[in-house]
């Protein structure tokens, strides 16, 4: 089943809020991410682009630009169930 991105915004402290066509909302903390992967450590390091975080046409990757993205379904088995 391909999961899908209802709707998404970044949060302070590097976490995003997702949520997705199947009604879940979760939140993705992006802090191990940006501290262990190549090239991701630019959302730290340069002001503000960590909030410039867009949906790709599919709605199952949100990325900020050709380097760095993130499947939906990455988030959803690693995001913090909201609520929970």
């Amino acid at each position: 089943m391909i999961i899908r991105i209802k709707n998404f915004h970044p949060m302070d402290g590097n976490r995003l809020f997702v949520s997705f066509d199947d009604g879940r909302e979760v939140v993705y903390d992006m802090n191990e991410d940006i501290d262990t992967l190549p090239g991701y450590s630019v959302l730290k390091e340069t002001t503000g682009l960590f909030q410039q975080a867009m949906l790709d046409e599919s709605r199952t990757c949100i990325y900020w630009n050709d380097e760095i993205d993130l499947p939906s379904d990455e988030i959803a088995e690693y995001g913090e169930p909201v609520g929970s």
